[in-house]
């Protein structure tokens, strides 16, 4: 037994120096896990785990649509097969130690937490029946007990774990709702006991550097702490309900978010585009769409882009969400008079070449952002608006005259959000009648389109969806259109001659990608 033991062990020593020749014979690149540092843990969950341990390999990163894998034999095509079915990537293989891919596999694959389970642990936990008059002692006490601290504590971890933008801590009458933001959805998770609820919020406020025996105005602060190895930033309000302070804690991940400019999504014919107008020396672009469509994200991977030493580069921004190297960033404050404009102005006088405002809200700082642009900067800001032609309209309501806007204006894009169907359970579907016929009544031929949904499983928990793609619509003023609104043309005479012009509307962005099996028709039309 002992000999033919050793003979295992030999024989797999041989096959790992004859993968490690054939590695440096055909110039594999070498992955060096132990020294990698953080790896996203939802890159590495795009493989299954028992994937992940049959074939001895770790998603280590996402680069331009492509899986980066390390794998201990990176000749085996079996492996890499199924793997491309399973995630629908294409793949990129670099070779990894067994011993090191084994250690990340136990490291990124055995920390899931189980709030549910903790949750047991703290039901019987005995606490005092809340009382609206408790000192600010007494809530101190409250907010240090072993079980308060706990239940924050693995609320974050399981908020960071699922990938989520917010928590909601929501008192009710008999009960304390606890709900997550993942992907945009709202979705509720095992609450903690009613009478836990004051030593909870309470510990939160500590957090966040709160005043604890204030619970009759709202309140705001931040925070950062680190889980699994990586910084986390946390922005935290409470506002007061008839049941208690309601507390939502805004997660920014700075690890999960990637802000290179090749990463945001947009197709080779827009990307070369929009790199073409950031390059400019002056002019205007807009980021339009609701709140949580990724504006922000888009803006701040433009930044980066164009970021060089040679480039003065400032931002006025409420709230700073990101820290960007070299770029000098403004927290604008409106209750000591540090408005958008307000700081925009001062900005104009610091030699600025590339200047971010934040959100255009008035007729004020469109006006000054305008006039900047006319004047030798690049300016990026956001507008809350539909779609991207309605941008140009909103600007007119707002007072702007048109000739500024046709002088400074060059590029607008409208985004939104959707979900990506999860590709573990991933299959064929039928939308429903009124879908069908909603889609008909816009000229599109369902017949061509074959629709997929997610039926739902452990990984996605459930839900059908993992992860989130960006839907856009570029609007670019040529020179006809500028002539156009100079003309006072109206807002779908716009559109006709933009759609003439090649651009494509959110609807037909989306429905390309409902085509590719990215994601539903059904969330398509949520997020018109």
């Amino acid at each position: 037994m002992q000999s033919s033991s050793s003979n295992s062990l030999s024989n797999q020593s041989d096959i790992q120096q004859r993968i490690q020749s054939f590695v440096v014979m055909n110039r594999i690149p070498r992955i060096d896990l132990a020294n990698m540092g953080f790896i996203d843990p939802t890159v590495v969950g795009l493989i299954p785990e028992d994937t992940a341990r049959q074939f001895n390999v770790l998603a280590y990163a996402q680069e331009n649509g492509r899986l980066l894998l390390a794998m201990a034999n990176p000749f085996d095509l079996l492996a890499k097969t199924i793997i491309r079915q399973r995630t629908g990537y294409s793949i990129e293989v670099g070779f990894a130690p067994k011993g090191q891919i084994l250690e990340e596999i136990e490291k990124y694959y055995s920390q899931k937490a189980n709030l549910e389970e903790s949750m047991k642990e703290l039901v019987d936990f005995e606490v005092d029946e809340e009382d609206e008059e408790n000192d600010e002692e007494q809530l101190r006490i409250q907010a240090e007990d072993a079980p308060a601290i706990k239940f924050v504590n693995l609320l974050l971890l399981q908020a960071t774990q699922d990938r989520a933008s917010d928590v909601h801590i929501e008192p009710q009458e008999k009960e304390v709702k606890v709900r997550l933001r993942v992907d945009g959805i709202l979705r509720e998770i095992s609450p903690p006991p009613k009478r836990m609820q004051s030593g909870i919020i309470s510990r939160i406020k500590i957090l966040g550097g709160l005043d604890i025996a204030e619970r009759r105005v709202p309140q705001d602060g931040r925070t950062k702490i680190k889980i699994l190895g990586r910084q986390i930033d946390i922005r935290i309000s409470t506002l007061p309900t008839i049941y208690g302070e309601k507390v939502v804690m805004r997660i920014l991940d700075k690890g999960s978010v990637s802000l290179n400019i090749n990463d945001i999504g947009f197709e080779p014919r827009l990307m070369t585009k929009f790199k073409e107008v950031l390059m400019q020396a002056h002019g205007m672009i807009l980021v339009t769409g609701p709140t949580g469509s990724g504006k922000t994200t888009t803006l701040y991977s433009a930044l980066n882009y164009v970021n060089s030493p040679e480039k003065n580069i400032i931002t006025v921004e409420d709230p700073v969400e990101y820290r960007l190297k070299g770029i000098n960033q403004i927290q604008a404050r409106p209750q000591v008079g540090l408005t958008f404009a307000a700081g925009l102005r001062s900005i104009l006088r610091q030699d600025p070449d590339i200047v971010m405002v934040g959100e255009i809200r008035d007729r004020e700082t469109a006006e000054i952002a305008i006039k900047a642009a006319l004047t030798g900067h690049l300016v990026l800001s956001t507008l809350h608006t539909n779609d991207a032609i309605s941008t140009v309209i909103r600007l007119i309501n707002m007072g702007v005259d048109k000739y500024l806007i046709c002088s400074a204006l060059s590029l607008v894009i409208a985004q939104r959000l959707a979900r990506r169907i999860c590709l573990h359970c991933k299959t064929e579907h039928k939308p429903e009648e009124d879908i069908i016929l909603r889609l008909q009544s816009l000229n599109v031929d369902t017949d061509s389109i074959t629709f997929y949904k997610g039926t739902g499983c452990d990984h996605c928990g459930g839900t059908g969806y993992w992860g989130r793609l960006a839907i856009y619509e570029f609007f670019l003023l040529y020179p006809e259109i500028k002539e156009m609104i100079t003309e006072n043309a109206s807002e779908e005479t716009l559109r006709k001659k933009g759609q003439e012009l090649g651009m494509e509307s959110i609807l037909q962005y989306g429905l390309k990608k409902v085509r590719q099996g990215l994601t539903t028709i059904d969330e398509i039309m949520r997020i018109l």
